[in-house]
């Protein structure tokens, strides 16, 4: 039985922060549903030259109080990029905290306005060592 990935869904709290969020990292809208029977709005957003590989952005119109302060149980997205002190750099730029940086030049981890914890790794070798980040602690979880 041969499987198709479709896509990751998230619930976010605030769709404009949260796409905002996805933005920085590169993703952008490819998909909207919107549904005034179920009162949702569905974002697909994904890399440019990846539209096969989205995440669904789900937002209850009215409130989501099932939505936990923690979204530890989900896991995480992961996304490789080109050069992971840059885009560390860049994201921490826009006010986004590097919750583990990438002291061994290969991974790091953020996390969005959802608290969805994302994971940035480095393509292809890990980067030689660098400061800050050699030396930064973790802040938060991750």
């Amino acid at each position: 039985m041969p499987l198709t990935y479709l896509h990751t869904m998230v619930r976010v709290k605030d769709l404009e922060k949260s796409m905002a969020f996805y933005e920085l990292l590169g993703l952008r809208e490819t998909r909207r549903h919107e549904s005034e029977e179920g009162r949702f709005t569905l974002v697909f957003m994904a890399p440019e030259d990846q539209p096969e590989c989205p995440v669904e952005l789900t937002y209850n119109w009215d409130g989501d109080d099932a939505l936990p302060d923690d979204s530890r149980h989900f896991g995480h997205l992961a996304y490789g990029v080109d050069n992971i002190y840059d885009t560390c750099q860049f994201l921490m730029d826009n006010g986004v905290t590097i919750n583990r940086p990438p002291r061994d030049g290969r991974m790091a981890f953020v996390r969005s306005p959802d608290n969805v914890s994302v994971e940035l790794l480095q393509n292809g070798d890990s980067l030689p060592k660098a400061e800050p980040w050699a030396s930064m602690g973790n802040t938060g979880h991750w």
